[in-house]
């Protein structure tokens, strides 16, 4: 099977499961408790005044018919009205996604940067003192959910020792004018780098405690990884010719193991979207993970499909580019692909 047949089939099963998910959040949002129509309108609003919402948004109609106005509006770029902030759902989505993805993909990047070098120390130095240590704190990482290191980071470095801010993208006193939704893109597009040092200085914090507990993980794995790939014959063989410790660790024991932990890791980034609404909360962070929050406790119809049909699909497009990547990483996957 070649690697355009094989993409072309996770695309068409991403769509299918999009449009699983679609029906999934849209039945799971009309079976929550309350009133959409009353919560909008509040306890003051008249009967007349509750109908003729529920008339808007087609929920005295049946569920086939109110899906149906869903796909269709759908297609056409439109995701209704928030009831939570009286907003197009479009443009809520794309003011505050590009916080929770810079949030999301620094994490992502410290995952990569910080995991995957201490489970390769680790597993070089296995039942060493640097071995112990390092899987003492990488259990810690995963024992404990991220909002947990969120709030004991923000005491420990915000409030006992104040180095980084606990709210907000930017200092108020820096002012970067709207490119990408991106702070630290626009502040370099502005030429700012007092702006950028200052984002890169407020987004540090949440991001490194949304990412800890994927760095155990990631840590964890690729030691195991690792240790399994030391018993391989061909180690033992780079072993006999004299290969240096270093080469053997970075070129024939590393890569090998990098194949399940970069697929975890792909699982875990598209998921830090899911696992951001604590920590944006707690540290006061625009994105979208916070929004969602408030529009499942409004029962925000409209917002509360967008969101999470947005976080899917980047679920999903997560997945599809770690398929991709391990395909170019092991050759074993291109060779097969090339001989079919």
């Amino acid at each position: 099977m070649r690697i355009l047949t094989r993409l072309s089939i996770r695309l068409a099963t991403t769509v299918l499961v999009l449009f699983g998910v679609s029906v999934l959040i849209f039945l799971i949002a009309r079976i929550i408790p309350g009133d959409p129509a009353r919560i909008a309108l509040g306890p003051r609003a008249s009967e007349a005044q509750v109908e003729q919402m529920r008339r808007t948004l087609h929920l005295d109609e049946p569920l086939f018919a109110q899906y149906a106005h869903f796909v269709g509006d759908l297609f056409r770029g439109d995701l209704g009205i928030s009831l939570y902030t009286n907003r197009p759902v479009t443009t809520d989505i794309a003011q505050f996604l590009p916080a929770t993805l810079e949030l999301v993909i620094l994490a992502g990047i410290m995952m990569i940067a910080i995991g995957l070098p201490l489970g390769a120390i680790s597993a070089r130095y296995r039942g060493r003192w640097a071995d112990h240590v390092i899987r003492v704190l990488t259990l810690m990482t995963v024992s404990a959910p991220s909002f947990v290191w969120a709030v004991v980071l923000v005491l420990l470095f915000s409030y006992y020792t104040p180095l980084f801010p606990i709210a907000g993208r930017i200092a108020e006193t820096i002012t970067i004018p709207p490119v990408t939704g991106f702070m630290l893109i626009d502040t370099l597009i502005a030429g700012r780098w007092d702006g950028f040092l200052s984002a890169l200085h407020h987004v540090f914090l949440p991001a490194f405690a949304l990412s800890l507990s994927g760095i155990g993980q990631a840590a964890r794995l690729t030691r195991a990884n690792m240790i399994g790939t030391y018993e391989q014959p061909y180690i033992e063989m780079a072993q006999a010719y004299g290969f240096s410790e270093r080469r053997i660790a970075a070129r024939y024991a590393f890569k090998p193991s990098l194949i399940p932990s970069l697929t975890i890791i792909g699982l875990d980034f598209a998921a830090l979207l899911g696992n951001a609404f604590l920590v944006e909360t707690i540290f006061a962070w625009p994105g979208l993970s916070r929004y969602g929050v408030g529009v499942i406790l409004q029962k925000d119809l409209n917002a509360i499909v967008g969101t999470v049909m947005i976080i899917s699909a980047t679920f999903l497009i997560a997945n599809l580019i770690v398929d991709l990547l391990v395909s170019v990483i092991n050759p074993r996957i291109r060779y097969a692909e090339r001989s079919e």
